[in-house]
């Protein structure tokens, strides 16, 4: 098997632009849009917006390697560094804030040059401890010759199915010295597209024992904030790739064993990206159901557990409300939890749901008080 990197053209990549044309403009289009309806947002909303993509970003990053996040440790996590009032911030640890900062880093210092010390910066960020699950591997360096080849694998033991092999580790410093010159020398080439060459091409170099696939869409959200001039984002392009990991996968081996004629994997990575800037519309709504909840409940005077767990349910709480969920998730007793929803039954902020007895439930009710 030859792989793309083995090629002797590697990595002259080359594409059709005339099959791209028309593919690109609506996503440029659409991507104007959205930022021109966000600009339109007042202040809070805005706040709100970002930290729900953000969160969505880092957890679904995550998910796409297998690794589950405490979604509320990420929410709390970027709302402290971005300076948000989200009320009561939920506890993290270092594995949840060093994610977060790569993410935010990525986003937010766009403009900043992407070298060798940075890349190993959120390396180390990802891998505080120095180990991957119960394995000490290299943090903050390229992967050693001792680690041996880095293979893509699936299937059980003994029955492994090798998906892509990357290139030796003799050849990292000159690869990746390449690649950075490329990413900070613009080329006249689409910045989106670039995005797009920039995730194929680091994840192809897989220059360190793990973590790749995460610093590689941290190197797509860093390339998509300078196309759009904004460290802002409004939507998630690692949500939508975890929605569709199968094909994600399966495009990313596809090209990885082909030449660096890669026309199919810019319009496969374009099409996501649109999907995803579709499902910031999604988003946006939530966003403005939540502010035009709280304008309805204002005049209400709410303690501060009803008011978190009012939020949880607005920001898309899964499997029905108890009141033994509420105890946990606010630490006080049963009885305790029974009268908070009972309070909030009776003002008409929650309703018992159909079903009584030991499964009794609640929703948010949504002929709210103070609504015509």
């Amino acid at each position: 098997m030859t792989y793309i990197h083995e090629r002797p053209d590697w990595p002259a990549f080359r594409w059709s632009a005339e099959a791209l044309a028309d593919q690109l403009a609506a996503l440029r289009h659409r991507q104007g849009r959205l930022l021109g309806r966000m600009e339109g947002l007042g202040f809070d909303l805005r706040a709100e917006a970002l930290l729900r993509t953000l969160t969505e970003d880092v957890v679904k990053s995550s998910e796409i390697e297998g690794e589950q996040l405490d979604s509320r440790a990420v929410r709390s996590s970027i709302a402290r560094r971005l300076g948000i009032d989200i009320g009561a911030l939920a506890p993290t640890d270092r594995h949840v804030e060093g994610v977060v900062e790569m993410m935010l880093d990525a986003a937010h210092n766009y403009a900043m040059p992407l070298t060798e010390e940075r890349l190993f910066g959120w390396h180390g960020a990802l891998f505080p401890t120095g180990r991957s699950g119960m394995t000490r591997i290299t943090v903050g360096g390229w992967r050693p010759r001792s680690a041996g080849p880095m293979q893509v694998v699936s299937g059980s033991y003994g029955r492994e199915r090798v998906h892509f092999e990357a290139p030796d580790a003799a050849r990292l410093p000159a690869e990746i010295a390449r690649f950075l010159a490329w990413v900070e020398a613009p080329d006249g080439t689409d910045p989106v597209l670039r995005a797009a060459i920039a995730h194929l091409w680091f994840v192809t170099i897989h220059p360190f024992e793990d973590g790749n696939g995460r610093i590689a869409r941290a190197i797509a959200d860093l390339m998509l904030a300078r196309s759009e001039g904004s460290p802002q984002r409004f939507y998630s392009m690692s949500a939508q790739i975890r929605q569709e990991r199968g094909a994600y996968y399966a495009m990313l081996e596809r090209t990885q064993k082909g030449d660096p004629e890669i026309t199919e994997w810019l319009s496969w990575f374009l099409g996501c990206l649109d999907r995803a800037i579709s499902g910031a519309d999604a988003m946006l709504a939530e966003v403005l159901t939540k502010a035009r909840v709280w304008e309805q409940l204002r005049s209400l005077w709410l303690n501060e557990r009803q008011r978190d767990v009012i939020n949880r349910l607005l920001d898309g709480f899964e499997g029905k409300l108890t009141s033994g969920k509420w105890a946990k998730m606010t630490k006080v007793s049963t009885d305790t939890a029974l009268r908070d929803i009972t309070e909030l039954v009776a003002l008409g902020v929650l309703r018992k749901d159909p079903a009584g007895g030991r499964s009794t439930s609640y929703s948010l009710q949504t002929d709210l008080p103070g609504q015509g």
